[in-house]
């Protein structure tokens, strides 16, 4: 019996579903305006004297309706006929953004939409393109934007889609905070990643509101500090933004370091048939790392050795990687450098460079047409162009030439605005300041750098306007102009006024590696007057001065990074020599300065400078060219208060000199985040007159200890330093408290 409606069952099922399926000799399509009958049948995937059943049919509706043609379709089969009937979306005539003032800007979203002018009108398609647009102005920190969507009937199924966009404020981020981890002062952490803090002052600056691509760039920031401070398993999770309320948000980076490793083992393999011989300079610096903090920078200074290596030796067809072993806390590195398929560059081809002229582009590139392909020298040309700081993003591609043997380089380059305002503003123990200027990076798309300041001072005004070319003629060599002029009131301490305008010209390039020399001329008109107090020998001063100078610096640096250095040296010597001048003083200067880590993050810092400033023709050197200490170099004394005098006025010396040690030091509180202390010992002299030996110069060695906070504030950095003068001379001015509060905005 079970068995029989089992039977039965079957039986109905192959009723109904053979009653349902209808075979059909013609099909008719109706409603079609624009799209062509054969088209839809296209994208109904209709096959040919195939019955059709209820199943068959929704398939085909889905097909016709995910077209997106068509705004109502429907599908029967009547008499042996197969008919469709379809209603087409309308044409989109035109889309208008509204809400958006910048063109730049409009045509931005507008490049995001997938339905565009002449589009076919589609329901989803706008909605998605209402989250695109929602997306990139919380991109740009627009979190509060809202957009309708409407439609205007223009006639024969035509329409304009209008999305009303309604910005609202931006999203600032009142305070960024960091949780998880206490490795590191928050004010370091800030300067490492790109958003910042709002503040009123900074008018310009994008990078105070809320930025997802940033945010996602600050990760990637923290992520490589932890990493180059050995922080192998560092995680930057779970960034997010917590309201505050009146448009502010207070962003937060959960940063979880994990434990700290160490190199250990480094080694190399080589092609069988290259001598190791010619990598010797590494096997060096392996010894050099082995226990140091685990450090990608220190990997990339590797992988440029073997840069460097390969191109002095011309090995063409090279390329290496990386392989790392982790064991406990312990790395170990291998460096593979193995033989590759011996390709040759066919074409480079340049895009997206509208402003910057492709001659400037190329110039940075180590490779050509025609050279054979390596993947070290290409990795290297692409990151030059990214140094430029031109571009928003720089995208390569290799892709197969028209011969076997050959490589197509595709370089995708998006620019970016490379324009800044910048002013500033400061007071302290030395006076106020006020500042402005105007700078331009690729000034007519040429890579050519433009700077022009403006600078007042309790003592002066000076202005100045600067012009660099970093490949002159499309060479390697920089070419630079100046402009300058100067107003310098030291009436009152120095017993004189100078009225300064001139210009130089200057030439640099890199001898060799982090080497740099720079040669020029400077020409200079100056006109110094003294006041009715003066000494008989500062009187004699006074005038017109017409001085032109040749001179050239050297410049050796090995610091790890410019910025927030931790490790390494920069060396500088520097001289003036006189070609046209009253008193063809002959200038010299040398700096250097070592920083050394200990302790987790706090830095020792070791500096030397001297100068000097000698008659080469007997004459007196004039007051404008004699020499003060900086005075960052003497802290616990007056600046320039030191060394020879003149009645009441300190007039310099023919040398000076210094000696400097400080050290940051471990943060005791947490709650001083944002401060840094420093503890100091200075050392310094002036000395050398050349014009009266009845003048007071009291040659001896001053020194002095002290400490010093930085504080980060809502309106800016403030320094102040405590200062105890060990030895001084029996004119000098002592100051034991100095401070200074300035911002850039």
């Amino acid at each position: 019996m079970f068995r029989f409606f089992i039977q039965l069952i079957l039986f109905s099922i192959f009723l109904t579903f053979s009653s349902y399926s209808k075979n059909y000799e013609k099909i008719i399509i109706n409603g079609n305006e624009r799209i062509s009958n054969e088209t839809i049948l296209v994208f109904s995937e209709i096959q040919d004297n195939i019955p059709l059943d209820e199943n068959s049919i929704n398939e085909i509706l889905k097909k016709l309706y995910k077209s997106g043609f068509f705004k109502d379709v429907s599908v029967k089969i009547e008499n042996d006929k197969l008919t469709i009937n379809v209603l087409e979306n309308p044409i989109i005539q035109t889309v208008f953004i509204e809400g958006i003032k910048k063109k730049k800007t409009e045509k931005q979203i507008y490049d995001l939409l997938t339905l565009k002018n002449r589009s076919a009108y589609n329901v989803t398609s706008v909605k998605n393109d209402q989250k695109f647009i929602l997306s990139y102005l919380k991109n740009n920190g627009y979190y509060f934007s809202k957009i309708s969507i409407s439609t205007r009937d223009i006639g024969d199924n035509k329409i304009d889609l209008f999305y009303k966009i309604n910005l609202g404020e931006k999203a600032k981020i009142s305070k960024i905070s960091f949780i998880g981890d206490k490795n590191f002062k928050d004010s370091l952490l800030r300067s490492i990643i790109v958003s910042e803090e709002y503040k009123f002052w900074k008018i310009i600056s994008g990078k105070k509101y809320l930025n997802e691509n940033i945010i996602n760039l600050d990760k990637r920031l923290l992520t490589n500090f932890y990493k180059n401070k050995g922080f192998y398993d560092i995680i930057v999770d779970s960034t997010f933004a917590n309201y505050l309320g009146n448009n502010k948000f207070e962003l937060i980076y959960n940063i979880s370091p994990g434990e700290k490793y160490f190199f250990n083992d480094l080694k190399i393999n080589l092609p069988i048939d290259y001598s190791v011989n010619n990598f010797d300079e590494l096997s060096s610096f392996f010894q050099e790392l082995k226990g140091k903090n685990y450090s990608l920078t220190e990997i990339e200074k590797i992988l440029k050795i073997i840069d460097e290596i390969t191109l002095n030796k011309e090995f063409e067809f090279l390329e290496s990687n990386v392989v790392e072993d982790v064991k406990d806390n312990l790395i170990n590195l291998t460096f593979n450098i193995e033989e590759s398929e011996k390709f040759y560059i066919e074409k480079i081809n340049i895009f997206g460079n509208n402003i910057t002229e492709e001659s400037v582009i190329r110039n940075n590139l180590i490779i050509d047409e025609g050279d054979g392909f390596n993947e070290l020298l290409h990795n290297r040309s692409i990151n030059n162009i990214k140094s430029l700081n031109f571009f928003k993003s720089v995208n390569d591609e290799v892709v197969n030439g028209t011969l076997k043997n050959q490589k197509i380089i595709n370089i995708n380059l998006e620019e970016k605005p490379t324009g800044e305002i910048s002013a500033g503003a400061g007071v302290g123990s030395e006076g106020s300041t006020l500042a402005f200027g105007v700078t331009e990076n690729n000034f007519l798309g040429r890579g050519i750098a433009l700077n022009s300041n403006l600078r007042l001072t309790t003592t002066g005004v000076r202005g100045n306007f600067d012009l660099n070319n970093p490949n002159y003629k499309g060479s390697n060599r920089s070419l630079g102009i100046s402009l300058e002029s100067s107003v310098t009131d030291n009436l009152t301490d120095y017993g004189y006024k100078s009225n300064k305008t001139g210009f130089s010209i200057e030439s640099g390039y890199e001898i060799f590696d982090n080497f740099f020399m720079n040669t020029g001329v400077s020409t200079y008109f100056e006109t110094l007057k003294t006041d009715a107090t003066a000494s008989t020998n500062l009187k004699k001063q006074k005038g017109n001065y017409f001085d032109t100078f040749f001179n050239y610096t050297f410049d050796y640096d090995q610091r790890n990074q410019k910025f927030q250095t931790t490790d390494g040296y920069r060396s500088t010597f520097s001289q003036n020599i006189p070609l046209i001048s009253e008193s063809y003083s002959l200038k010299n200067r040398y700096d250097f300065t070592k920083y050394i880590e200990w302790l987790n993050e706090n830095i020792i810092t070791l500096s030397f400078f001297s100068a000097s400033s000698n008659s080469l023709n007997g004459n007196n050197i004039k007051l404008s060219e004699r020499l003060f200490l900086p005075s960052k170099k003497l802290r616990g004394f007056e600046s320039g208060k030191i060394g020879p005098k003149d009645n009441s006025d300190f007039i310099g010396g023919n040398y000076s000199m210094a000696i400097n040690a400080s050290s940051t030091l471990p943060q005791v509180l947490p709650s001083l985040q944002n401060s840094d202390f420093i503890m100091f010992f200075d050392a310094g002299n002036i000395w050398g007159v050349d014009y009266d030996e009845t003048i007071d110069d009291d040659n001896k060695i001053r020194s002095s200890v002290g400490i010093g906070v930085n504080i980060n504030t809502v309106i800016g950095p403030l320094s102040f330093s405590l200062a105890q003068p060990i030895t001084k001379g029996k004119n000098d001015i002592t100051e034991t408290f100095r401070f200074n509060l300035g911002t850039t905005f």
